[in-house]
């Protein structure tokens, strides 16, 4: 992991993220990107007349730099702690200019969406989920309430048999190989379903050398029971795989997807 893309915008709260991220980058010895983005305020604003665009454009440009300079401040107080770079996403498709920057990085650091926070700028309820999807690489998405380290030394692992997780899974190596200790969360539908002897063995391979346990998961609800399971752990991640797709330019994500980003605690990592 050697380039980790950091997405910042204008609420305080990426002052936390940056600085999760900047911590992260120190450990993994990557180099570190601020990508400040959010969509313009001329394009989430309700329909004007001819005469009413003339009389807020310069009102909306106005807020546009406000946010960016808020940004800005931010970042450079962060920066102070240690070696990172500034970007701007370009265009009016902020989703297609931070994939542009995605598919360049090894690593993501998202935040989860807050729907109370006025302050941020503009950006899609999905942010997180169909950056990861669309760029195909993984993320790290910070909770939008709490104080985080980059803390390896418990990890739960969600596992099922499915390129999620196994995207996942590799992504996660890098805290893997320095965790004290592994949970794997999975749900076996029946008894040859176990594919935990192989990936115990499989994280072996690839120099992961801390003990593994496993943990069955019930009920239908995983989403909440990896929730509930990390909270009991005092886990400091989770890694599971991010599931959707797209129908008609809409996207339909999984329901322990979408449990996860909406009520998260801790960090997760997120793979496509």
């Amino acid at each position: 992991m050697k380039s980790i893309v950091v997405h910042i915008d204008a609420s305080p709260r990426s002052a936390e993220r940056l600085g999760y991220a900047l911590r992260l980058a120190r450990r993994h010895g990557a180099e570190l990107t601020a990508l400040y983005g959010v969509i313009p305020s001329m394009m989430v604003s309700p329909g004007f007349t001819a005469e009413g665009v003339a009389a807020v454009a310069s009102l909306m440009a106005d807020l546009d730099r406000s946010q960016r300079q808020q940004a800005r401040e931010t970042f450079e107080r962060v920066a102070s702690q240690g070696p990172v770079k500034w970007a701007e996403a370009q265009g009016e498709i902020l989703l297609a200019s931070l994939r542009r920057h995605a598919l360049l990085s090894d690593l993501l650091v998202l935040g989860q969406h807050d729907r109370q926070d006025n302050r941020t700028g503009a950006l899609p309820a999905d942010l997180a989920p169909s950056l990861i999807i669309e760029s195909g690489r993984p993320a790290l998405v910070v909770p939008y309430a709490g104080t985080f380290v980059d803390d390896a030394s418990c990890v739960l692992l969600a596992w099922k048999s499915s390129r999620e997780s196994a995207r996942a899974a590799t992504a996660a190596l890098p805290w893997l190989r320095l965790a004290r200790r592994i949970v794997v969360a999975h749900q076996p539908q029946d008894e040859q379903d176990d594919d935990y002897p192989a990936l115990v063995h499989w994280m072996r391979l690839h120099g992961v050398n801390g003990p593994v346990e496993q943990q069955r998961l019930v009920g239908l609800d995983v989403g909440n029971g990896l929730l509930s399971l990390a909270g009991d752990l005092s886990a400091g991640l989770l890694v599971m795989g991010c599931y959707g797709h797209s129908r008609t330019r809409e996207w339909a994500f999984g329901g322990a997807t979408r449990t996860v980003l909406e009520s998260m605690t801790l960090p997760v990592l997120m793979g496509h």
